[in-house]
């Protein structure tokens, strides 16, 4: 993930298995609300995922990386399904394990200080 203050907005990157990687811009709006409902790690042993992809340049210059105007999140057994209404593409379903749900918090908490939460 990578911040850009003035629109207070992430890119966000994401890995698949056997596919290209897929970007999209998240709004702050649903990176708090994100933060107030993904569940936080209470396993010690849980291991961390591989890294994932590196965000460039290109990614934020790119005109096709799609907008997310909202988010739908769905607990499934040892992990979660994501899905994201997207403004010029088809929703985009992702499936994040336990570590990678954890990964995913970790760094929108530490990004959460550089948005401004306007619902709050």
């Amino acid at each position: 993930m990578s911040c850009d203050r003035v629109g207070n907005l992430l890119l966000v990157k994401f890995a698949n298995h056997g596919s290209g990687d897929v970007c999209m811009i998240m709004p702050a709006s649903i990176v708090f609300f994100l933060l107030k409902n993904l569940p936080v790690n209470q396993d010690p042993q849980l291991q961390p995922p591989p890294h994932g992809p590196q965000i460039t340049q290109w990614d934020w210059d790119s005109p096709a990386n799609p907008r997310a105007f909202t988010v739908n999140c769905k607990v499934l057994p040892g992990k979660i399904s994501m899905t994201f209404n997207l403004d010029r593409k088809p929703d985009l379903t992702v499936v994040l394990d336990r570590s990678n749900v954890e990964l995913m918090r970790q760094i929108l908490l530490a990004y959460a200080p550089e948005l401004i939460d306007l619902d709050d």
